[in-house]
C-alpha cells in the first residue's frame, strides 16, 4: 500500500473515531446543561438581613420554602451600616435584594428612595384580624402598607413575682390572726362559765378560723399580687411607703432613666409626632399641657427613686434585678431570655412577672414606644410576587418558631407562648405608639432624651419642652418657630409628691 493510501486510511479512522468521541460529548454537555438550567430557570430571591439571630431560623425557612413551593431563597447577613445604601447600591446590579428586613422608623426612607414597594397580601393578613393596630401603623406610609409586620419589641414593668407573694402572705397572715383573735374574743365573751373552765371557747373559734386550704391561701396570695401591681405612679409610690422591703433589696423601683426606649412611656400618650403611623410632618404636638404634667411626675420622681443619670446602665439593672436588689424595673423583651438563662444556670433564685407599664397618675395616661421590624418588598425587584410569596410565608406558616429560634416576638396576635410571660409583652405592644419613620425628626430622639436628662436633673419642665418642641418644628418649616408660651396651673399634684421626703430604696 502506497503512502497516500495509508495515510488517507489513517485519516479515515481518525475522522471516525473523532466523531465517535465528538458525539459522546455532546451527550454529556446536555445532560450538564439540562442540569445546570435547573438552577438557572428556578426562581431565586435574595433575603437580605442585618440580625445574624435569624440565620438559622431564615436558612430554615428557605429550605421549607424551597422544598414546598419550588422557589430557592437566598437569605444574605450583611451589616448594619448604610444598610439601605448598600441594597440600593445592589438594586443596580444582577444580583437584586429581592426582600429585606428593617426596623419601621427606616421606611420613610426606604419608600422616597423607592426601595419599598406597597405589599400585595393576597392572603389578606395585614388585618386587624392578624395583627394588633399598632403592627399596621408601624408599616403603614401615607395609608400604604409597605412592609409585612414582621418582629417587635417594647418594654413593660418587670416585677419580683417572689418578693410579692412573700409579702401578700404576710398581709394575709396577719389579717388571719387578726380575724382568729376577735373570733377568739367574740367566744370568750359569749360563753357559759363551764366552756370557759374547760377552755373549749378559744378552741372553738380557733378551730372555725383555721379553716383555710392550700387551694384557697394561692388563690388569695394571686389576687394580692395582682391588687400590688401598680397602674399608675401614684400606686407605686403609695405601696413604697407601706412595704416591709427584705433586707437584700436596694430599690423598690428602677430604669435606665437616660434611654428614651425605657422613659418614653410618661410622656407617649400626648406627645405627638406624625400621628398613630408617625408619618405625618404636619401633625406634631409635642409642647402642651398634659406632657409638661406627665414630665413633671417623671421629674418629681427622682425625689424618690434615686437614680444616678451618669452611672445608670440597662444591663446593670437586669443584673441587680437578678440578685433580688429590686422590685420592680422597665424592661424589654431581652430581659425573659436572660432571666431563664440565669434560672438555668442557678444565678436567678427568684419568680418573676411582667405587667403593663403604670401610667404616670391616676388621672394622666402612659403609652410605650414600640420598634416593629418588617419584611419589605424592593421596588427594584423584578419578582415581587414570589418575594411577596415568601414574606407571607414567614408570617402564616413558619411564625410558631420564630421566638425559639432568634428570641424574637411575632407580630402576630395569635401567636401564644408557653412562657406567659411573653404573652404579657404582646398586651403591652397593642396599645403602645409606633417609632415614628419621618426622616425629618430623624433626630428628635436624640434630642428628647438630652431633654429628659435634663429634665430628670432639675431642669424646668416647661421651658425644656417648649425649647424642644421649636427645633423640631423649625426643622420641619424650614424657618424659625417660636411657641406660645403656656401659663400652668396651680400646682394640683398630691400630697406626697409636695413633700421633700427620703429617697425610698434608691
Amino acid at each position: 500500500m502506497s503512502f497516500r493510501k495509508k495515510l488517507a486510511a489513517i485519516l479515515s479512522v481518525s475522522i471516525a473515531a473523532g466523531l465517535v468521541w465528538y458525539a459522546g460529548v455532546s451527550k454529556l454537555t446536555v445532560k450538564e446543561e439540562k442540569k445546570n438550567s435547573f438552577f438557572i430557570h428556578k426562581d431565586t430571591l435574595n433575603l437580605w438581613y442585618t440580625d445574624e439571630n435569624l440565620t438559622d431560623y431564615l436558612n430554615s425557612a428557605a429550605v421549607a420554602y424551597n422544598e414546598k413551593y419550588n422557589v430557592r431563597v437566598v437569605p444574605h447577613l450583611t451589616t448594619g451600616r448604610d444598610y439601605l445604601e448598600e441594597i440600593h447600591v445592589n438594586s443596580m446590579g444582577e444580583e437584586v435584594p429581592d426582600l429585606y428586613i428593617v426596623s419601621n422608623d427606616s421606611l420613610e426612607k426606604a419608600w422616597l428612595s423607592g426601595l419599598a414597594s406597597e405589599i400585595q397580601d393576597e392572603r389578606g393578613i395585614c388585618t386587624t384580624a392578624y395583627f394588633p393596630q399598632t403592627a399596621l401603623d408601624a408599616v403603614t406610609y401615607k395609608d400604604k402598607k409597605v412592609a409585612y409586620p414582621f418582629y417587635y419589641d417594647t418594654s413593660v414593668l418587670l416585677y419580683n413575682r417572689t418578693y410579692l407573694e412573700q409579702h401578700a402572705q404576710s398581709l394575709i397572715q396577719a389579717e388571719k390572726d387578726a380575724a382568729e383573735g376577735e373570733a377568739a374574743m367574740e367566744a370568750v365573751n359569749g360563753a357559759s362559765a363551764e366552756e370557759l373552765e374547760s377552755g373549749q371557747a378559744g378552741a372553738a373559734g380557733d378551730q372555725e378560723n383555721n379553716m383555710f386550704t392550700e387551694e384557697e391561701l394561692r388563690a388569695a396570695v394571686e389576687s394580692r399580687v395582682a391588687e400590688m401591681l401598680p397602674e399608675n405612679m401614684d400606686d407605686l409610690l403609695v405601696f413604697a411607703d407601706s412595704y416591709d422591703a427584705p433586707a437584700e433589696m436596694e430599690s423598690i423601683f428602677k430604669w435606665d432613666v437616660t434611654d428614651i426606649f425605657y422613659s418614653y412611656f410618661f410622656s407617649g400618650k400626648y406627645m405627638i409626632v406624625g400621628g398613630e403611623a408617625g408619618d405625618r410632618t404636619e401633625n406634631i404636638d409635642i409642647y402642651n399641657q398634659n406632657t409638661i404634667d406627665c414630665l413633671k411626675v417623671y421629674q418629681n420622681l427622682n425625689q424618690f427613686f434615686s437614680i444616678d443619670t451618669k452611672q445608670v446602665d440597662y444591663a446593670d439593672i437586669l443584673q441587680e434585678f437578678m440578685e433580688g436588689k429590686i422590685l420592680y424595673m422597665i424592661a424589654t423583651s431581652d430581659a425573659v431570655a436572660a432571666l431563664e438563662q440565669a434560672k438555668e444556670e442557678g444565678n436567678f433564685n427568684y419568680e418573676y412577672g411582667v405587667s403593663l407599664v403604670p401610667n404616670p397618675s391616676a388621672s394622666l395616661e402612659g403609652r410605650s414606644l414600640s420598634v416593629t421590624n418588617g419584611i419589605v418588598i424592593n421596588g427594584y425587584s423584578k419578582q415581587k410576587e414570589q418575594a411577596n410569596g415568601f414574606a407571607t410565608f414567614l408570617l402564616n406558616e413558619f411564625a410558631d418558631n420564630l421566638y425559639d429560634r432568634t428570641g424574637k416576638l411575632s407580630s402576630l396576635t395569635a401567636v401564644s407562648y408557653e412562657n406567659d410571660n411573653l404573652n404579657g409583652y404582646m398586651r403591652e405592644y397593642e396599645r403602645s405608639i409606633p417609632i415614628p419613620k419621618m426622616i425629618e425628626t430623624s433626630n428628635f430622639w436624640v434630642e428628647l432624651e438630652i431633654a429628659y436628662t435634663n429634665i430628670w436633673n432639675g431642669n424646668e419642665v416647661n421651658g425644656t419642652l417648649k425649647a424642644l418642641s421649636e427645633q423640631i418644628k423649625s426643622q420641619l418649616s424650614g424657618e424659625p418657630v417660636t411657641e406660645d408660651y403656656i401659663e400652668e396651673p396651680e400646682e394640683t399634684t398630691e400630697e406626697y409628691w409636695e413633700e421633700e421626703g427620703e429617697t425610698i430604696y434608691g
